[in-house]
């Protein structure tokens, strides 16, 4: 018989709420200086097709930050945050093509929709997040209550 492995969410709500925080102000900062909106991977595809998006200099000081929060911890607690993936790899592809082709389909990610776009209450925006977090809600009960994972 396989053993059970049981997945155990430690909800932070300190963290959760200040991360959440500085993601809304580093939304409103962009929004307020350049007047572009923080969509993760408008950014990123910014970055990776540079003729296509004029002005990639303030996308890539945006994934720079991005990739340097772990060192920001490193600096504030001496330690590196602990980062565990419960998934193989092969998982982790399928759920990166799954992700990749949404986001292509949905016209933005659940930061540009969720964080941004409902912010400006646009009805586009609304319906995408509102699809985001049942398709979680849904997922996550069928991986830990149908399938037992």
């Amino acid at each position: 018989m396989p053993e059970l492995t049981v997945i155990e969410t430690a909800f932070t709500p300190w963290q959760a709420l200040s991360g959440g925080m500085l993601i809304g102000l580093a939304s409103v900062l962009l929004m307020l200086t350049l007047g572009r909106i923080m969509g993760a991977t408008g950014v990123l595809a910014g970055v990776l097709t540079p003729s296509a998006h004029p002005g990639s200099g303030w996308r890539l000081a945006l994934l720079a930050g991005m990739v340097s929060g772990p060192l920001a911890v490193l600096a504030v607690t001496g330690q590196m945050p602990v980062v565990q993936v419960p998934v193989s790899m092969p998982m982790l592809l399928i759920g990166g093509l799954l992700v990749g082709v949404g986001v292509t389909y949905g016209s933005g990610c659940t930061s540009g929709h969720g964080v941004c776009g409902m912010a400006r209450l646009s009805r586009r925006s609304i319906a995408a997040t509102a699809t985001f977090m049942l398709t979680t809600g849904l997922t996550v009960y069928v991986i830990r209550h149908v399938l037992g994972a």
